[in-house]
């Protein structure tokens, strides 16, 4: 089947600008996922407890009300200690210029090396609501409140720490 055959009536086509020859046009692995592979048109070696900023080699033509974050890759992580810093990295929908991604090797001990055309990281596009922020003195009453980091506490069943949740 061809791309436009799985295309649905009302999908939106962003496009994608090419900026070097070792650039690829970002791709779904599996039909249905959910965020697109990211490639590297650029080689790197990034040194144990170290980052460095890999171009993809790519621009986006994101219209008004769609963003894009670059995510870590899971095999990446799992296997190489290889992560983002600013996960997720956000592209918002006026940038034109290369999509670019700051990786780091939280491996202490093994460097890690990018290949041209290696996966890096995933691109997912999400919908931006019109949304307004208002100054107000007082917010709505809600079961959390104020309870900040860790409230919900740490590998319990609420009901084992003697809550319950609705």
């Amino acid at each position: 089947m061809s791309p436009q055959e799985h295309m649905q009536p009302d999908e939106l086509t962003v496009p994608v600008k090419l900026l070097s020859p070792f650039a690829r046009v970002p791709e779904r692995a599996y039909d249905h996922d959910a965020a697109f592979d990211l490639y590297a048109a650029e080689a790197a070696e990034i040194a144990p407890l170290e980052r460095a900023v890999v171009g993809t080699g790519v621009a986006l033509g994101l219209p008004p009300g769609l963003a894009a974050l670059t995510l870590p890759r899971s095999g990446l992580a799992a296997r190489h200690g290889v992560s983002i810093v600013n996960a997720p990295g956000l592209i918002d929908p006026g940038y034109r210029g290369e999509v670019r991604v700051i990786l780091l090797n939280t491996d202490a001990r093994q460097p890690f090396t990018v290949k041209v055309g290696d996966r890096i990281a995933q691109l997912l596009l999400v919908p931006l609501p019109a949304v307004t922020l208002r100054e107000t003195e007082d917010l709505d009453e809600t079961a959390r409140g104020n309870q900040g980091f860790g409230s919900s506490g740490v590998g319990d069943a609420p009901e084992a720490q003697g809550q319950h949740r609705p």
